[in-house]
């Protein structure tokens, strides 16, 4: 009776033993988790500033090219704003 208690208590720390260490495994690997998703939180980050600055720029040359236009071709580009205020006004009739 006696071998079979201690025979437990010794199946009982092994046990233990097997719980801590797949314990440690795991804080182990959401620490990895954690710092991977900051490097991929910085990442993204970087790429949403490099391609606001890219829309930025190209926002700022349309915008120069339409003032240019206007300066160039004032009726033309009066005419093409009036025909597509025309074909919004028949869409949204509609």
């Amino acid at each position: 009776m006696a071998e079979k208690n201690l025979a437990a208590v010794g199946a009982e720390t092994g046990a233990e033993t097997r719980t801590s260490g797949a314990q440690a495994e795991l804080e182990s690997q959401v620490q990895e988790l954690k710092a991977e998703i900051a490097r991929l939180t910085e990442t993204v980050s970087a790429i949403g500033t490099g391609a606001k600055a890219v829309v930025q720029g190209e926002a700022e040359l349309m915008t120069q090219r339409v003032r240019e236009r206007v300066r160039e071709e004032p009726i033309s580009t009066l005419l093409t704003v009036a025909g597509v205020a025309f074909l919004f006004g028949l869409i949204a009739r509609r």
